[in-house]
């Protein structure tokens, strides 16, 4: 065999051949994520917000209960509007309800932002509702006003009936304003010490904090971030880089981290969904699932009197027992990633319900390689 010198062209061409090689037989491996969508910045997160308000202009779908009556007259007294008499708020054409939101982190003085509105009563309805004047203040007992909401309610639904008829589409009793309150005052937050800064996983991960920790340290130099734990990572900013704190944050939240997601089954038994991760592995083995039906239907039979007597019919109940099992058969189950596993189990041709009664014996018979999370 010729030997090729590596000052060569062709030496350097063969070099990188074998490079790209090497990166295309790793590339199914690595999979890289945005720092940004990993990890938040300690100290920047949103504020709940809440207040109590009254919603009116409702078209005969308020509130009725006598609670709501009182808690209307309490509000209204608030506005400035005196009720002299308990019967003047009979109206069901106003209702009583929560106002939420969250302020972010940073927000200034006159940001808008969504409120969330939700009947506390039993009001049918706030379609076509304008929320009055309310005040929404922080967590806890606080009476610090963050922000003031008002607007017109949108339930993105409807609710309508008649002779008995009715129809109604989505929940009519919650609605949103979008950007319906205006921020009165900022939220303190504190990011830095001036020389630290602290990066909190979203999903925390021992491997995913190490992995931070090694792509920083290599950025920056070594001991700029520390991993203090699978959800917390300790990042030092460097002197040249402490003039321009949000350049050096944005920065870091461009970088790309090799990560590897959690391998884990997601079912949602109310929903019947089922959600497979991409490295779920499903060991060899053989599946039978079947359904068994039974019914029971009970029919009355009459049994009719003799004439000319008082004997009274005799009714009695025919009791009829059926028993359906549907016929199933052992079928091979097996796969290295969510694609085979899907082509596996829909050979069995069974329903979602079915499947996560499937999920669930594999888990315990020690073929399924994942996770198993019942929502």
């Amino acid at each position: 065999m010729n030997e090729i010198p590596n000052g060569a062209p062709y030496g350097r061409l063969f070099m990188c051949i074998c490079l790209i090689a090497a990166l295309l037989a790793t590339a199914g491996d690595a999979r890289a994520a945005r720092l940004g969508d990993l990890c938040d910045v300690q100290g920047v997160r949103g504020n709940i917000l809440k207040g109590i308000g009254i919603v009116v202009g409702l078209a005969g779908t308020g509130d009725k209960a006598p609670a709501a009556v009182t808690a209307q007259q309490r509000m209204l007294e608030r506005l400035g509007i005196d009720v002299e008499s308990m019967k003047e708020l009979k109206s069901n054409n106003s209702a009583i309800v929560a106002v939420t939101a969250v302020l972010p982190a940073f927000a200034k003085e006159g940001t808008r932002i969504d409120v969330k509105v939700d009947s506390m009563y039993d009001c049918k309805s706030l379609e076509g509702g304008m929320l009055l004047e309310t005040h929404l203040t922080g967590p806890g007992m606080g009476e610090t006003v963050y922000a003031v909401a008002q607007g017109p309610v949108s339930v993105g639904g409807f609710n309508v009936g008649g002779g008995g008829a009715g129809a109604r589409r989505n929940h009519v009793t919650a609605g949103r304003i979008p950007m319906g309150a205006h921020v009165e005052r900022e939220a303190p937050s504190r990011i830095t010490d001036g020389e630290r800064i602290t990066l909190l996983l979203k999903r925390p991960d021992f491997g995913t904090a190490n992995a931070i920790q090694q792509a920083l340290n290599a950025l920056h130099g070594p001991e700029t971030a520390v991993a203090l734990g699978a959800g917390t990572v300790r990042v030092t900013i460097p002197e040249t880089d402490r003039a321009d704190l949000i350049g050096f944050i944005a920065r870091l939240e461009a970088l790309n981290i090799e990560t590897r997601p959690p391998t884990r089954v997601v079912i949602n038994e109310r929903t019947g969904t089922i959600v497979v991760g991409g490295d779920v592995m499903v060991k060899p083995c053989q599946v039978a699932h079947g359904n068994l039906t039974m019914r029971i239907t009970a029919t009355p039979q009459v049994t009719p009197a003799l004439p000319f007597t008082d004997v009274q019919p005799v009714v009695t109940q025919i009791t009829e027992l059926t028993v359906e099992e549907q016929e199933a058969y052992l079928m091979p189950v097996q796969g290295t990633s969510a694609g085979d596993v899907a082509a596996a189990l829909n050979r069995l041709r069974v329903t979602p319900r079915d499947m996560i009664s499937i999920f669930q014996a594999l888990r315990e018979a020690g073929a399924l390689e994942a996770d198993l999370e019942v929502m």
